[in-house]
């Protein structure tokens, strides 16, 4: 092994939480996550001879990550000309939450699911407790449009998990 693969698998290993959240944020069966984590992997060693440094080696991955993955989902729903999931009946695992908030989280997840995929890039962000400047950086947008559209996200996230509240009483 080469000391450029070793050093890439360290630098994975130290960030596969990462990879984890957006693999999870994107798909909800486990096969599917689990193919996700290593279309990024794949895609970030496909990357990493152009990695020159200039940013934090997370916010590079960060970038790569994501956009593997809403390209990895539009494939996805063309490949099974499936519209929206009914993901209730899905399990989700919690692997990272042991807390006593699995259940809350399940339910985030679920509804996290029925957002676009750029939503879901700025509830990734919020969650991740990016400032603005950071997501304007990641996204190449202005911070006052990353400001519009993560209040749109989140917005459209409350309703959806308001939506689900009132269905269930």
């Amino acid at each position: 092994m080469t000391s450029l693969e070793q050093e890439f698998i360290r630098k994975i290993e130290k960030h596969k939480g990462i990879i984890f959240k957006i693999s999870k944020m994107y798909m909800s069966e486990k096969d599917d996550r689990d193919d996700l984590f290593q279309e990024i992997t794949f895609q970030l060693w496909k990357a990493y001879s152009n990695f020159r440094g200039e940013s934090e080696f997370s916010t590079w991955l960060y970038r790569i990550a994501l956009n593997t993955a809403i390209i990895f989902l539009k494939n996805q729903k063309r490949r099974s000309f499936i519209g929206n999931e009914d993901f209730s009946n899905h399990a989700i695992a919690h692997e990272d939450y042991d807390d006593g908030k699995e259940e809350r989280m399940a339910e985030m997840y679920k509804a996290i699911h029925l957002l676009n995929p750029i939503d879901k890039a700025f509830i990734f962000y919020y969650l991740e407790d990016f400032s603005g400047k950071q997501i304007a950086e990641q996204m190449g947008i202005s911070e006052g449009n990353v400001r519009v559209k993560m209040n749109r996200a989140k917005n459209k996230l409350k309703d959806i998990l308001n939506q689900h509240t009132i269905n269930q009483h």
